[in-house]
C-alpha cells in the first residue's frame, strides 16, 4: 500500500518534468517525424536523379533533331547537285542539236565537211553524256542513302522526344511530391515553434563526404539573399547574419567541426541550432524545419545538422546563418568575411 505522504511530493515532481519537456528538446523524434523528414531526403535525391535523367534525354534528343538537320541539308544539296547536271546534259543536248541542224547522224556523216572532226566531236559528246549521266546516278544514289539516313535519324529523335516527355512527366510528379512533403514538414516545425518543444533529433542516412578543407558553406547550393547589416522592418538593429535562400528541407551542413551547445525552438529564429568552434567563434543556423543533432553532440565538417525551413520570424523558406563570439544573440560578426577569412568565399 502506499504512504499516503507521497502524493504532495508527486505533484510538484510532476509539474517540474513537464516544465522541461515543454521547454527543451525531446529525446528523440517519433517515427512519423522521422519518416517525413526521410521523405524529403529521398524525394530530393530522386528529383536530382530524374533531373539528370531528363537532361541527358532533352540533349540527346536534341543531338539527334540537329543530325536530323545536317541530313536534310546533305539532301537539299545533292537534290541542287542533281538539278545542275540535269540542266549540263540538256544544254549538251540542245548545242548537239544546234551543231546538227536537227540532222539524224547518218545524214550529219553524208554532208560533213571533215568526216574525221565530226567523228571527234561525237565521241566527245559520248563521253562527256556517260559523265554527266554517271554523275547523276551517283547522286541519286547519295541522295537516296541521305534519305534513309535522314528518316532513320528523324524515327530516334521522335523516340527520344517520347522518352523526354516521359521524364519531364515523372520530374514533374516527383518535384510536386517533394513539395507537398516539404510543407508537411514544415507543418510539423510550426507546430513545434508554436508548442515551444522540439520534437528532438531526426537521425538521417546521410552520404559520406570528404570535404575539401576545414570550413564549407552551411548549404551546398543556395542564392545569397539577406546580407549582414542589411536594414529591414524585422530587424531594429540591422541583420544579425547572413540569409541562404533555399527550398525546404534542404540538408543544412555544419560549417566546421564543433559541439552543439544549443538546439531550441520558439522565438523569432524559430527552430535553431548552434555550435562552439574552436577559437571561440559559435556559428547559428536558425529558421529550420528538422534537426538531426541534439544538444552535446560533436559534429564534423560538413554535417547534417538539419533540414532548413521557414520557422519562427520568417517571410519565406531560407537558412539565416550568424556567426558570435558569445553562444547568444547581439554577439554576431560578418559571417562572410569570417569564412572567406577560412577559405570559403561566398559566391
Amino acid at each position: 500500500m502506499r504512504s499516503p505522504r507521497l502524493r504532495p511530493l508527486l505533484v510538484p515532481a510532476l509539474l517540474c518534468a513537464l516544465a522541461v519537456v515543454a521547454a527543451g528538446p525531446t529525446d528523440a523524434a517519433d517515427d512519423g517525424d522521422t519518416e517525413v523528414s526521410a521523405q524529403v531526403m529521398r524525394l530530393y535525391e530522386d528529383a536530382a536523379l530524374a533531373t539528370r535523367r531528363y537532361e541527358a534525354g532533352r540533349q540527346e534528343a536534341e543531338a539527334q533533331r540537329a543530325r536530323a538537320r545536317r541530313f536534310e541539308e546533305l539532301l537539299d544539296r545533292e537534290r541542287q547537285e542533281i538539278a545542275v547536271l540535269h540542266h549540263d546534259l540538256g544544254r549538251i543536248a540542245r548545242s548537239q542539236y544546234r551543231d546538227g541542224g536537227g540532222l539524224p547522224l547518218t545524214a550529219q556523216i553524208i554532208f560533213a565537211d571533215d568526216f574525221g572532226e565530226l567523228m571527234r566531236g561525237q565521241h566527245v559528246f559520248s563521253r562527256t553524256t556517260v559523265a554527266l549521266n554517271n554523275a547523276v546516278d551517283k547522286s541519286r544514289r547519295a541522295e537516296a542513302r541521305l534519305a534513309a539516313d535522314e528518316a532513320k535519324a528523324t524515327a530516334v529523335r521522335r523516340r527520344l522526344e517520347r522518352r523526354s516527355a516521359e521524364l519531364a512527366a515523372l520530374k514533374q510528379d516527383i518535384e510536386q511530391k517533394l513539395e507537398e512533403a516539404r510543407w508537411q514538414l514544415q507543418g510539423q516545425a510550426d507546430a513545434s515553434v508554436a508548442a515551444g518543444a522540439c520534437r528532438g533529433a531526426v537521425r538521417l542516412d546521410q552520404p559520406r563526404q570528404a570535404p575539401a578543407g576545414a570550413w564549407v558553406t552551411p548549404v551546398a547550393v543556395y542564392e545569397l539573399s539577406a546580407g549582414f547589416g542589411s536594414g529591414g522592418s524585422r530587424w531594429a538593429n540591422g541583420h544579425t547574419g547572413q540569409d541562404f535562400a533555399v527550398p525546404i528541407g534542404t540538408p543544412v551542413r555544419a560549417v566546421g567541426a564543433g559541439r552543439v551547445v544549443k538546439v531550441s525552438c520558439g522565438g523569432p529564429f524559430g527552430i535553431e541550432v548552434v555550435i562552439e568552434h574552436p577559437g571561440g567563434y559559435y556559428t547559428q543556423y536558425a529558421h529550420l524545419a528538422a534537426v538531426t543533432v541534439d544538444q552535446g553532440d560533436a559534429v564534423e565538417v560538413g554535417q547534417w545538422i538539419g533540414q532548413s525551413g521557414t520557422s519562427g520570424n520568417s517571410t519565406g523558406p531560407h537558412l539565416h546563418f550568424e556567426v558570435r563570439v558569445t553562444p547568444e544573440t547581439g554577439s554576431a560578426v560578418d559571417p562572410v568575411s569570417w569564412l572567406a577569412a577560412r577559405g570559403v568565399p561566398l559566391g
